[in-house]
């Protein structure tokens, strides 16, 4: 490809690194709209693609108290930005990409602190979980 545009998108300037992705708004063709999430990414393992995941608080008016509720989608991960697992990126919403896909990373932001161990506590928390359902099969034969 020859020598691309670099743009700027809602005042985030380009990232150092070039890349050839179609897919990247930075370098490549894809148009950001306004609607913009702040998420820990917590699995990068797919090509190009990264799962992206942020907590909410919803008020529970039946009993005056709140829960916290999880959302996880998938996003674009383009080259010259390449969000690794544990860090806090910007997202803007585009058009559909692929079935799943409707989102793309812009920015990084950092670290998430202390992401290792809390990922350690949640796998510690499967398997003690699937310890106790083997217990209790157990106990019912």
């Amino acid at each position: 490809m020859s020598k691309t545009k670099t743009k700027e998108i809602f005042g985030i300037k380009a990232p150092q690194k070039e890349c050839n992705d179609k897919k990247c708004p930075f370098h490549g063709v894809l148009n950001v709209k306004k609607k913009s999430f702040i998420g820990t990414v917590v699995s990068d393992k797919m090509h190009n693609s990264a799962v992206v995941e942020w907590s909410r608080k919803i008020y529970i008016p039946k009993y005056e108290r709140y829960s916290y509720k999880r959302t996880k989608i998938t996003v674009h991960n383009p080259e010259c930005i390449d969000a690794k697992e544990g860090d806090v990126v910007k997202i803007y919403a585009t058009r559909p990409i692929s079935k799943k896909i409707h989102n793309v990373i812009v920015k990084v932001m950092g670290q998430e602190k202390n992401y290792d161990l809390k990922k350690e506590a949640q796998e510690e928390a499967k398997v003690e979980k699937k310890e106790n359902q083997e217990e209790k099969s157990d106990l019912e034969e």
